[in-house]
């Protein structure tokens, strides 16, 4: 899995640190600069998002300072669940269907709504077919709905098949080896940093400001590379993967992480945006 862009580590940066408030540019530049980030591309990059909509700048504040758009602030907080405790379907759960029909001269609404099922974690029955598990499903259509795209859609919920039918039809509905694979890489790149931050923080419990710097400059990208998970899998119940599923092992190594770094690293916000983190 590529390592998050620029433009993903300022989303999350508001997403963390934003999310009560405005964050003033300059703040924004110099929490950045803690990650390697040079104050002309963060700048540039802020603008590409304010252009996209993703960032909106409030007149008349001094500093400069934006915030996360409603529509993404609200994804943030929808978020939440489940990209920390996100619910894993069990066997014999319902599955959602949702079937769509956009019309030719309306095709690029038709990528869209592929993208977007796809980013939520649904599969693919057929060309015009999607399917996940039916806890994902209110979430979706709340998203499908801010987006337009509810009107090109029914939605169903029912059963489907047994067993080993099912085992095989979910290997086809999903790439199922491209995620495991991106799961290992995660517990391959992550692993030796659980252990030497379990070591270090074994060793001195509370970490300097020199430490506090090095936990957010950790835990960013951590969080940002993580958040596409929660996403992209569709929590199947185990039972119905693959031997090995390396799912609960990376999560395992995110919470790991999460726990021993979530907390120095807003202290290091803290002492760089004040307050009011």
């Amino acid at each position: 899995m590529p390592k998050p862009l620029l433009q993903e580590l300022i989303v999350t940066l508001y997403g963390l640190y934003g999310r009560s408030g405005l964050l003033p540019v300059a703040h924004l530049v110099a929490l950045l600069a803690d990650l390697g980030v040079e104050e002309g591309a963060a700048r540039s990059t802020v603008s590409r998002l304010k252009s996209k909509g993703v960032l909106e700048r409030t007149d008349g504040t001094t500093p400069v300072a934006y915030r996360l758009s409603p529509a993404v602030l609200d994804g943030f907080h929808a978020g939440d669940e489940r990209i920390f405790t996100p619910r894993r379907s069990e066997p014999g759960d319902p599955w959602a269907l949702v079937v769509f029909s956009v019309p030719e001269t309306e095709r690029k609404r038709r990528y869209e709504l592929r993208t977007e099922l796809t980013s939520l974690g649904f599969g693919f029955v057929a060309a015009g077919v999607a399917i996940a598990p039916a806890t994902v499903l209110d979430q979706a259509l709340d998203r499908l709905a801010a987006r337009g795209l509810t009107r090109y859609l029914e939605h169903f919920t029912g059963q489907y098949g047994e067993g080993e039918v099912l085992r095989e039809r979910i290997g086809q509905w999903w790439d199922l080896g491209e995620l495991d694979a991106a799961y290992g890489e995660f517990v391959a790149d992550y692993d030796p940093v659980v252990q030497q931050w379990s070591a270090r923080t074994e060793a001195a419990p509370d970490l300097d400001e020199d430490g506090r710097r090095e936990a957010f400059a950790q835990y960013i990208p951590l969080l940002t590379r993580w958040r596409r998970f929660p996403y992209r899998d569709p929590n199947i119940a185990l039972e119905l993967l693959p031997v090995g599923w390396k799912a609960p092992r990376a999560k395992l190594v995110f919470l790991q992480l999460h726990g021993m770094l979530s907390g120095p690293a807003q202290d290091h916000a803290r002492s760089v945006l004040g307050a009011s983190v």
